[in-house]
Order: structure tokens, then C-alpha cells, then sequence
């Protein structure tokens, strides 16, 4: 992609390239992914400490999405109101707050308190980098944009869990949230010497409980949006799962405690090419096919596995290879609904990007966290609540395109 610079109303900052845009939007979506998948190798010792074991430390990670889903529909107003930038600077300096009180915390239940608190000031990273792209673009290079940051927010996951396991060699689980705390405050010092603010002045929604309402209603009453949010919701549920028990199925199921890191990493890693994939093919072959047609393997994928695990135990080569073709299948299919519930957004794409984030995030915390919680030592409760997700998503896909798959529509003449 070549550096083109975008245009700001900021007089400040009039300008920003969109080979900076993409690393700051990155750099804001990968702070969320770090603070989930930094702490995986330490959950056993945190559930230790607390007196947390087996599945009740996955609540660690839980409770984080949970904060983070329910205060994006504080952050979105607030954003369309005050400024992407202002917004942001805000939320960061409590993120670096929370992060204090995680380690501080004296008991189980006050840590997960502490993790909400954390997971919802870092809400407004994933609303303003999504309204900041929409500012100043929109459709398929929308989309172009979303996958090259997706590419550098994928570096969090490949990188995280692994470092992780080093700070945890170097010292107790506390120091990761003291690496959490000096990584946010670089982020911070980067935003307000660099992000400019995109909103414009008379595109400013005051903060009021009733129009803010009215907003989501709004953005929620177009189908497209609607339609690939709840799609989205669904979609999320099963990365969700995955990354929950991810820790007890690779580091407990198959022994590979020392190499948790690099097979997590493995599969971030293969999310990341996706990413890279779909912004050279997007332009052309477009967002609803190739989702869809992703969508549709995703299915297969997860079906399969899980009928091959009911035989028996599955080898931990076939079962990573699986689960890494569903993982990629996955890529393509949350950068492309992201473009397309945004895409009729407009001046509203504050509140569009905070409905979306809350939507996908509750309900993918909820979803994942069943699954879950039903994990029983083998991969199968696991594997078939990813298809049965995968199932859903595929329903209401449908219903959203009215029937009409794979980017069937003559141009111009998509649902709205």
C-alpha cells in the first residue's frame, strides 16, 4: 500500500499517512489482545494465588471482556461528542490505573473487578481507532486499511503469550501487569504527539442519554449493519472459546506447558498473514465472497473435527492443523464484517463502531465462556460449539443478504 496521506479538519495535525494511521490503529487494537494473551501462561498461577483452579481462572479473561464490551456504548457518544483524540488520552491514563489495581488487588474477586475496570477503559482504543479509519475513508479501502492494521494488531497475539512466559521466568505474575502499565503509557505519549483529531467540528453529536439512544437505534436500524453485527457476535463467540481454554488444552491436555507460547503464537501468526491475504484479494474479489465463502469452510472445518474427536483422541499435529485452517478461515471473516457493518456508518460511526465492539464482545464473552465452562478434558465440547456458532452466523448472514450469498448482488444494489 503506498503511504498516500489522508486529510484531518485537526489544523494541528493536517495530515497523517496512511502507513502511520494503519501502525497507530494497530497499536491501539493490539493493546486488547495483549492484555488478554500476555496473561494465558500465567493463569495457573494466578488461579493459585486466589485459590482460583480449573475453569474458574478463565473468569480472568472473561471479566476483561466483559468491562470492554459494556463501556464501548459509553465510549461511542462520548467519541462522536468530544473528539476521537480527547476520548482516547482519557481512557489510556485509566487503563494505566486499572492496571495498578490488578496488582494491588487482595482477593480473587477484587482482581476480576479490577480486570473489568481495565477492559473498559481500553474500550475506547477499539471505538476511536475504528471511527478515526471511518473518518477518513470508507468501503474497500475501508476494508484495505482494517486488514494491514489487523496484520499489525495480530502481532500481539503471536508475541504476547511467549513473553508472557518470560517475564513470568524473570519474576511473579504482578511484573506482567507492570510490562501492561510501561507498554500503555508509550501508547499514550505516541497519541497525543501524533493522532490527529478526524472529527469534524459540525459533524459533533452532544452527550445526551436520549439522542445517544436514538443514535444506536439509528445505527442499529440499518440491515447491514445489524445483520453482520449479530453475524459478528456469533463469529466471536468461537475465537472466544478458543482463547479461554486455549491454555488448558495445549498446556494441560497435550503437556506442552514450554511450548504453549509458540503454538499460541503459531496460530496468531497464521491470523496475521490472513489479514494480509485478504487486503490484496478484497479489492477484487470483495467483502461479502469472501467472508462467506469463508464462513462456509469455517463450518465444515469445525464440523469435522468434531466428529474425528468423538473417535478418540485426536493427535495434537492434526488437531493444531485443524484448528488453524478454522483460524484462518476466521481472519477473513471478522476483517470483512467489520468493513461491512461500518460501511453505511457515516457521521455516526462513533456510535456504529462502540455498538458493534459492545455487541461482538458481550456476546462473545458470554458465548465463549460456556463453551468453556463445558470443557471436559477432551476437545469436542469445545470444537462442536464452534460449528454450531459457525452454524448461526451463517443463518443470519442469509438473512441479511436476504438469501442471496456470496456476493450475488449487482453492484449498487446490496441491502441497506
Amino acid at each position: 500500500m503506498a503511504a498516500a496521506r489522508l486529510v484531518s479538519p485537526d489544523p494541528r495535525r493536517p495530515s497523517v499517512t496512511t502507513v502511520e494511521l494503519i501502525a497507530m490503529v494497530g497499536g491501539l487494537m493490539a493493546l486488547n489482545a495483549l492484555s488478554i494473551d500476555i496473561l494465558l501462561p500465567a493463569l495457573p498461577a494466578i488461579g493459585e494465588d486466589y485459590g482460583a483452579l480449573g475453569n474458574d481462572r478463565q473468569l480472568v479473561i472473561t471479566a476483561y471482556v466483559f468491562g470492554f464490551g459494556f463501556a464501548q456504548l459509553a465510549f461511542g457518544p462520548i467519541a462522536d461528542s468530544i473528539g476521537r483524540r480527547r476520548t482516547l488520552i482519557w481512557a489510556l491514563s485509566g487503563y494505566i490505573a486499572a492496571t495498578a489495581l490488578c496488582v494491588a488487588a487482595p482477593a480473587f474477586t477484587l482482581m476480576l473487578a479490577a480486570r473489568a475496570l481495565q477492559g473498559a477503559a481500553a474500550a475506547a482504543t477499539r471505538v476511536v481507532a475504528m471511527a478515526v479509519v471511518r473518518d477518513l475513508v470508507s468501503g474497500r479501502r475501508m476494508a484495505e486499511i482494517m486488514s494491514f492494521a489487523m496484520t499489525v494488531f495480530m502481532a500481539a497475539p503471536i508475541l504476547a503469550p511467549g513473553l508472557g512466559q518470560l517475564i513470568l521466568i524473570a519474576g511473579p505474575w504482578e511484573a506482567i501487569f507492570l510490562a501492561l502499565a510501561m507498554g500503555s503509557a508509550l501508547l499514550l505519549a505516541w497519541m497525543m504527539v501524533r493522532l490527529p483529531e478526524t472529527l469534524r467540528a459540525e459533524d459533533a453529536i452532544p452527550v445526551r442519554l436520549g439522542p445517544a439512544f436514538r443514535n444506536y437505534i439509528l445505527a442499529a436500524s440499518n440491515r447491514v449493519t445489524l445483520g453482520y453485527m449479530c453475524a459478528s457476535a456469533l463469529i466471536f463467540g468461537a475465537l472466544f472459546a478458543f482463547i479461554a481454554t486455549s491454555e488448558q488444552v495445549i498446556a494441560g491436555l497435550y503437556g506442552l506447558e514450554a511450548w504453549f507460547g509458540v503454538a499460541f503464537g503459531g496460530i496468531a501468526l497464521g491470523l496475521a498473514a490472513v489479514n494480509v491475504v485478504n487486503a490484496r484479494i478484497v479489492g477484487r474479489h470483495g467483502m461479502r465472497r469472501i467472508s462467506h465463502l469463508a464462513l462456509v469452510v469455517f463450518i465444515a472445518l469445525n464440523t469435522g473435527h468434531a466428529l474425528l474427536s468423538l473417535a478418540g483422541p485426536v493427535p495434537f499435529w492434526l488437531f493444531y492443523s485443524l484448528l488453524g485452517l478454522a483460524m484462518f478461515m476466521f481472519g477473513l471473516i471478522g476483517a470483512n464484517f467489520s468493513a461491512l457493518v461500518m460501511e453505511p456508518a457515516g457521521r455516526r460511526a462513533g456510535t456504529a463502531a462502540a455498538l458493534y465492539g459492545s455487541v461482538t464482545a458481550i456476546s462473545g464473552a458470554v458465548l465463549g465462556s460456556v463453551i468453556g465452562q463445558a470443557y471436559d478434558g477432551s476437545v469436542t465440547p469445545i470444537l462442536a460449539g464452534m460449528a454450531i456458532l459457525g452454524a448461526g452466523c451463517l443463518a443470519v448472514v442469509a438473512w441479511t443478504e436476504k438469501g442471496r450469498l456470496f456476493g450475488a448482488w449487482p453492484p449498487g444494489a446490496e441491502p441497506d
